[in-house]
């Protein structure tokens, strides 16, 4: 028997696919119409594996966020047989790597990440992620209370960087800030032209102030936020 000319329809290409056309033209773009197109099959026959469009847009999302590194919240045995986070007990050291880890996923794949920033719902990959970042947090002395709050604000965090651009912003056109206006913005023409260095700057200023604040409350014993 002849081989089939195209690989036989699976959840995976049907994922490949739907990401693929998210990346390029943003998620209004992607419906089963245009995906079956895509793919060259007809419309009908993705519902043999996803029962509705959104079941697919999980599974892109699940599919960007199993790309987030999670190794830093492993679990290691201490040297008197105490249980740490492998590399050591710091939690501070594994919200950072997380944090960058995560974020590298979300601006590799940033349409995404307006449905991703609905949280993880039913998604494997979501799941496994806040369970391992609310109990790394948890094993390190925080109040479960305060590790989920730690784990949310990280997401809005992380997901607001990967929204956008600040540095692409402002227009390349130094004439669009007069003197007269914006005193201050002499240079901002240039901020587009230097986008990977003020972004990542920005992130890892802002995600070292996060840390940093959060160990403030650690050290001083007063991490429990007030009930509001």
């Amino acid at each position: 028997m002849a081989r089939p000319r195209k690989p036989l329809l699976n959840r995976e290409l049907i994922v490949a696919a739907a990401l693929s056309l998210v990346d390029a033209e943003g998620l209004p773009a992607l419906s089963t119409r245009r995906l079956a197109a895509e793919l060259g099959v007809s419309g009908p026959s993705l519902y043999n594996h996803f029962k509705v469009k959104d079941d697919i847009l999980d599974a892109v999302a699940d599919t960007v966020v199993s790309q987030v590194d999670l190794s830093m919240f492993q679990r290691s045995q201490g040297p008197q047989g105490s249980q740490e986070l492998q590399g050591g007990p710091d939690w501070r050291a594994a919200l950072l790597a997380w944090g960058r880890s995560y974020r590298a996923a979300l601006t590799a794949h940033p349409n995404i990440v307006p449905f991703l920033a609905q949280g993880p719902g039913r998604r494997p990959a979501g799941l496994r992620m806040a369970d391992a970042v609310f109990g790394a947090m948890v094993d390190a002395g925080w109040p479960p209370a305060q590790a989920t709050r730690i784990g949310a604000l990280m997401r809005y965090f992380v997901a607001g960087s990967a929204l956008g651009s600040f540095a692409r912003g402002f227009v390349d056109d130094a004439g669009a800030y007069d003197p007269a206006d914006y005193p201050r913005l002499g240079s901002a023409h240039l901020l587009a032209e230097h986008q990977q260095q003020v972004d990542e700057g920005a992130f890892e200023t802002g995600l070292r102030a996060l840390v940093d604040g959060l160990a403030i409350q650690y050290e001083a014993g007063g991490y429990d936020a007030p009930h509001v």
